[in-house]
């Protein structure tokens, strides 16, 4: 029978989830949620001396390895799968007071691992709030006129971890001219001319900019810009 086929070997205790309806040789019990071969014949795991064991599912790890270390018993458990026709593990059997102990090790590891990633968090935060002021002191040096909070707020949004934003970009993390004056006109486009109402009124992108093109250099001029002109374009 395809459900009691003897597993392949390996090494340590196997314990099978039966996909039929077993009961054991030696007590009679059942059907059996779990039982162990021993010369062909299904037995309990109280009869095999293992019914103190609990059941640990898979899908973590880290913890079925830790309770494996920490018990002195351990068995794993498999069950048949016909469609792959092999046995495919299940979880393993460990000792209530190791799982006890494997549990407390990776609580103790998440732990870890949360204040490492607080750590982490305000190491970037910092990093983040240099780059941003040394961001917005780069537009205050191209643009002295720009005002203050709003080179500020420009170096604040262009720099934004994960936003994909020329800040980010290599460009913009070397502080390079070109980058910095590009995260300068695209908030002037949005807050100082009707760009944004020309694309809402179905104007092609490139179309919108070139009708506040004028509009955009303006602003820069205005702020102490003396680069190319068309460059705010």
């Amino acid at each position: 029978m395809a459900a009691l086929a003897t597993p392949p070997p390996r090494t340590g205790l196997l314990v099978i989830q039966p996909i039929r309806r077993k009961h054991c040789a030696e007590c009679r019990r059942g059907p059996l949620p779990l039982l162990v071969l021993e010369d062909g014949a299904p037995r309990c795991l109280d009869c095999a001396d293992l019914g103190h064991l609990a059941f640990l599912p898979r899908g973590d790890t880290a913890l079925t390895r830790r309770s494996r270390e920490e018990s002195t018993l351990s068995a794993v458990v498999v069950r048949f799968n016909r469609r792959k026709g092999r046995y495919e593990r299940q979880g393993v059997l460990v000792e209530e007071a190791g799982l006890a102990r494997a549990e407390e090790r990776c609580l103790a590891d998440a732990e870890a691992r949360r204040r490492r990633r607080a750590r982490d968090a305000l190491r970037r935060a910092a990093q983040d709030m240099r780059f941003t002021e040394a961001f917005a002191a780069e537009i205050r040096r191209l643009l002295p006129g720009c005002p203050e909070d709003r080179a500020r707020a420009i170096a604040t949004h262009a720099s934004l971890r994960g936003s994909g934003r020329v800040g980010r970009s290599a460009a913009g993390r070397a502080l390079s001219e070109v980058a910095v004056v590009s995260a300068v006109v695209a908030s002037v486009r949005h807050l100082d001319t009707p760009y944004d109402q020309l694309l809402m009124s179905g104007l092609p992108r490139h179309e919108a900019r070139r009708r506040i093109a004028a509009g955009v250099e303006a602003v820069l001029r205005a702020w102490g810009w003396e680069g190319r002109i068309g460059f705010a374009g």
